[in-house]
């Protein structure tokens, strides 16, 4: 249990009476009375008060998720399920439901459910995001007979409707979900609950741990079965939050787990541009946020000065911003192939932009050089670099790069070549022209990514696995 400052005390006086005189004598005792004593009450008033304020706004949530389906934001058809109404029927027996917001949390539960899938083929999954941008790639890579819709909304009506018709026996949330409705809603049902990849970034833990939030957050974390943090300090802040310490369980970040298969991406496609590339000088900017454009492409422009030989290739973090990147480059008098309009690189082709969703594994097998964004602009937060490292890239990585920092330093304790970190455009030029310019130092950074990715990645669906069954399966499918 974390500190939380003085313990409130009470005095007591008691009175002791020696013969036929009364003297009085006072002993002062202090009670120490454990703060969760009176965590209870205070966390039900905030969460009375939660319920309360979502069942209220309950219309206006439904009017913006109109407003988002108009805008292309929410699926044409599938929106209902945001509101708890399920578009399949459940079948009977044991479920037990995977939950992950966006494309890079469900691509890292994809594993765990295979997993499940083959050691207990009696037990049906259930399998929510949120993103539509999810939905469109994870909808082909599920196992056959996974069910898959969309998370619903945290507002009573939604969450009730959504757990009275599925009855999960479990619930499990990849990273770090936590929504009140839905927790004390599962709770209260007698669902098990895990919490796998379990994070909390600066910025909530503070939040978190005000006056106002702590009391809910403790109450939400106690109903949890299982949480398996991404580090030692991830462990401390929910131990600080007031997880309980047996719940507290280490079993490896899912995200190096990759999986292969035929369904990410154009195989036919992606072998033939790597026909094109095969006598080019390559590398990546991959997963790049709206600006960093600016500097990658400012990095382009010095390294074709060495190098005219060069294709750099861009993947935006969404794919209407590669079109915008592509636009933008022709009217300025570059040679852009586009990947959605199945444009060949030509001799003169120097930029590639791939503006689709869901190649970037198999993409990373084109370049010996990675460099991974979302992290060369202040407020970005990194993205994962053990996909590159996987693939045997040389990676790079800007210096904001948030909770990603366990996994560079990880990787980084392992072999400080694994990954190369620069604090920006100068630094990305130099490290850039020193990997074409010298083999031997581009096969060496190559390999520490390789091989550091491989002792991280060995063991983790075991590991989870055997959590999963002590700490959940076993209360849930008694």
């Amino acid at each position: 249990m974390g500190p939380r400052g003085p313990l409130p005390t009470t005095r007591i006086t008691k009175t002791k009476i020696n013969g036929p005189a009364k003297k009085e004598k006072k002993w002062n005792v202090t009670i120490r009375l454990p703060m969760v004593m009176v965590m209870p009450m205070g966390a039900a008033i905030v969460y009375k008060l939660y319920r309360a304020l979502t069942y209220g706004v309950s219309p206006l949530v439904y009017l913006h998720l109109r407003w988002r389906k108009i805008r292309g934001r929410e699926h044409p058809l599938r929106w209902p399920e945001r509101l708890g109404r399920p578009s399949v029927s459940r079948p009977p027996g044991p479920l037990i439901w995977f939950h992950a917001v966006s494309l890079g949390e469900g691509m890292a539960a994809i594993p765990v459910i295979k997993h499940c899938r083959r050691l207990r083929p009696d037990l049906h999954i259930l399998m929510t995001t949120t993103t539509h941008s999810a939905f469109e790639v994870i909808k082909n890579r599920l196992p056959s007979g996974v069910i898959y819709q969309f998370c619903p909304l945290d507002i009573p009506v939604a969450v009730d409707a959504f757990l009275g018709y599925w009855k999960p026996s479990a619930i499990i949330i990849i990273e770090g979900e936590l929504w009140p409705n839905l927790i004390m809603g599962a709770s209260k049902r007698g669902i098990a609950l895990g919490l796998l990849n379990a994070r909390v970034s600066t910025k909530s833990f503070k939040q978190w741990s005000g006056p106002l939030f702590r009391p809910l957050i403790s109450l939400l974390l106690s109903k949890f079965s299982l949480i398996a943090p991404l580090s030692t300090l991830q462990a401390i802040r929910f131990q600080l939050l007031e997880a309980s310490p047996f719940t507290i369980n280490f079993s490896g970040d899912l995200k190096y787990v990759h999986e292969y298969d035929e369904s990410e991406g154009d195989i036919g496609s992606i072998e033939d541009l790597k026909a094109s590339l095969a006598h080019r000088q390559v590398w990546m900017a991959s997963s790049i946020h709206r600006g960093e454009e600016k500097v990658m492409l400012a990095v382009h422009k010095v390294l074709m000065q060495k190098n005219p030989n060069l294709v750099t290739i861009i993947v935006p973090r969404h794919p209407q911003h590669g079109k915008e990147i592509a636009q933008k480059l022709q009217k300025e008098g570059e040679v852009v192939a586009l990947r959605s309009r199945h444009e060949k690189l030509m001799p003169r082709t120097n930029v590639y932009v791939v503006d689709t969703l869901g190649e970037l594994r198999q993409l990373y097998k084109l370049t010996p050089i990675a460099v991974i964004g979302g992290s060369f602009l202040p407020g970005l937060a990194g993205h994962n670099i053990s996909e590159a490292a996987a693939a045997g890239c040389a990676v790079l990585t800007g210096p904001h790069i948030g909770h990603y920092s366990n996994m560079v330093l990880a990787m980084q304790r392992l072999n400080p070549k694994s990954v190369l970190q620069v604090s920006g455009k100068s630094e990305l030029e130099e490290a850039l022209s020193q990997l074409f310019s010298d083999a031997r130092v581009l096969e060496a950074q190559q390999m520490a990514a390789k091989e550091a990715f491989c002792a991280l990645s060995s063991g983790i669906i075991a590991n989870v696995w055997n959590l999963l069954n002590f700490h959940v399966f076993r209360r849930a499918l008694c």
